[in-house]
């Protein structure tokens, strides 16, 4: 399989620590954040300059060194904020190892993950704060160490407590200045999902995380005029590799307010550049094709699509005069989009490029660091993930007459493995090669297309991964439930979850003699609705079937999942 071709020359390092002070020394001057506060209706504007943010990395992780965490197990679970970042970096830049957590996970989620990562010390924002207080006051999971990312309580340190700490404790100590971790030791322990007993927790290294970082640094052009939002969750691995892929590129980074902020953000900042999920970017597609509709522009825009391709084929690239009343609804800069989590709609990858707006999707999981293939402003076939990383070897297992199977990656960004799951790793790291359980084919000039999931993983237009069998085992408890399935229900353009469920007649005649099917159903959705309050709000289930015909099995009793879930969404 041929790879995405190179843009960008850059340097090559095994530490992402090499990384951050390469580009502190090349863009020291160079805005790195841009921070808004808010302060009694008041809207102030700070700007962090790469040598500011080094500094801070330096002092912040030689803060946690006095504290004692050398080689220890930091955990960070915050609102995407300056001090994750700044957290993350310093502990894999010198310290030990980070455990990013996703903050919509519910309490009993929260205290599982930090007991099976055996995490050491915690950064916590102000949503998680009660619960971290109530674990520092009888705390039994070994956590001794919990840092806030503003001050909340006089008792309870924070990011800048912990960094004047070390600023004091630089003037006799630079071990962190000195400290250059194994590039292939254990550098980041990520949940893929929530956090059930079956889980995995993947281990990444130093090596994995940095390998991506020059494929994308490599691969995609990013200027130090750039300004990048950050919409995509930090403890996601997409959202974290992304932001250290544009600061060691010297774009200047600004943190988004919330999806329903994004449009006014992208106007306060002029942003060119960012990486969402197409969820966001098809709501925003619709959103301008919905405005040129009431505007009766719809016969215009036609027009000027036609004659703006005539002139590409002349070599005249004249979209973004042709267009500028839409690239101005959306702040008037932006330049660069990158797609991932799932695949994007044909349609608006095409309408965005068409306009102007360079708009690249890739593909990769937790367990890649995380980007094994994208597309590039040279490489670009609609459909497709683009081409194999220039690290990354793809290969398709076992393919069937049409090309298609399970998709497999070697390369240097490969994880270690999943924490103390030894048969779980054995079970995808086979042969030196990483097997997906996603299914693909790949073409004759090397781009790369998902055809579906080996595995059942539900994967969200959000970017979340709901998985089924998790699900499953929380709704069969249920008395009256014979079998059951979880799947992504079509709705419109978009998915969500549901259930069917086979429930037992016997059940409801001894229970409740005279519910009709409607009753019974209402029981139903009451119970779901209580399994939905335990869970976060991505894993809610949302559309609801109860029959008392079995469902299509195999011979070995195992539900058919393809043939009823396109009968489900064919009704």
């Amino acid at each position: 399989m041929s790879t995405l071709d190179t843009v960008v020359s850059v340097s090559k390092f095994s530490l992402i620590k090499e990384y951050i002070g390469e580009c502190i020394k090349r863009f020291a001057d160079n805005r790195a954040f841009t921070l808004k506060d808010e302060y009694n209706g008041e809207t102030n504007y700070r700007h962090i300059t790469y040598h500011a943010f080094g500094k801070q990395v330096r002092e912040f992780g030689s803060g946690l060194l006095k504290l004692g965490l050398a080689g220890k197990r930091v955990a960070i679970i915050a609102a995407n904020c300056y001090e994750w970042i700044l957290s993350y970096t310093a502990v894999l830049c010198g310290v030990g190892v980070a455990v990013p957590l996703d903050k919509e996970l519910t309490e009993n989620e929260i205290l599982l993950s930090l007991k099976r990562s055996k995490a050491d010390a915690i950064v916590f924002d102000e949503k998680h704060a009660e619960l971290m207080y109530r674990l520092a006051e009888d705390n039994d999971m070994g956590i001794n160490t919990f840092i806030s990312t503003k001050k909340l309580r006089e008792d309870v340190l924070s990011v800048n407590d912990v960094t004047e700490m070390g600023t004091l404790f630089l003037k006799t100590d630079t071990s962190f200045d000195s400290y250059y971790p194994n590039p292939d030791d254990v550098a980041t322990i990520i949940f893929t999902s929530g956090t059930t007993s079956s889980s995995k927790a993947v281990m990444l290294s130093n090596r994995n995380i940095a390998a991506n970082l020059y494929d994308l640094m490599s691969t995609e052009r990013v200027f130090t005029d750039d300004r990048n939002l950050v919409f995509l969750p930090l403890h996601h691995t997409f959202g974290s590799t992304g932001l250290l892929f544009f600061l060691c590129s010297g774009a200047c980074n600004m943190f988004c307010d919330g999806l329903r902020h994004v449009q006014k953000n992208l106007k306060e900042y002029k942003i060119t550049t960012f990486v969402c999920v197409p969820l966001l970017l098809e709501a925003m597609y619709r959103n301008i094709m919905k405005n040129i509709e009431k505007r009766g522009k719809l016969k215009t825009i036609k027009l000027a699509l036609k004659a703006s391709n005539g002139l590409r084929k002349l070599r005249i690239d004249a979209r973004r005069k042709f267009f500028k009343p839409i690239i101005d609804e959306l702040g008037g800069a932006i330049r660069f989009i990158i797609s991932g989590a799932s695949a994007i709609s044909r349609e608006v990858a095409k309408g965005f490029n068409d306009m102007g707006i360079l708009t690249v999707q890739g593909y990769g999981l937790t367990e890649t660091a995380p980007v094994l293939a994208a597309e590039n402003e040279h490489n670009m076939r609609l459909g497709s993930v683009g081409k194999a990383m220039p690290s990354v070897e793809i290969s398709i297992e076992t393919p069937n007459e049409d090309g298609i199977g399970e998709i497999a990656a070697k390369g240097p960004n490969i994880m270690l493995g999943y924490y103390e799951m030894p048969e779980e790793t054995e079970a995808v790291l086979k042969d030196g090669k990483f097997y997906t359980g996603d299914l693909g084919r790949i073409d004759k000039d090397g781009f790369l297309y998902i055809t579906g999931r080996k595995k059942n993983v539900i994967v969200l237009k959000s970017g979340k991964n709901v998985y089924p069998e998790e699900l499953e085992e929380i709704v069969s408890k249920l008395p009256y439930v014979s079998e059951v399935m979880v799947y992504a229900k079509k709705r419109e353009d978009n998915s969500v979850i549901a259930v069917k469920i086979v429930y037992a007649k016997d059940y409801f005649k001894q229970k409740h003699p005279d519910a009709d099917e409607s009753a019974i159903y209402a029981i139903v959705k009451e119970d779901i609705t209580k399994i939905n309050d335990t869970l976060p709000a991505y894993k809610h289930i949302k559309a609801i079937t109860v029959q008392t015909t079995p469902m299509i099995k195999t011979t070995t009793a195992k539900i058919k999942r393809h043939e009823e879930i396109k009968s489900e969404n064919d009704n």
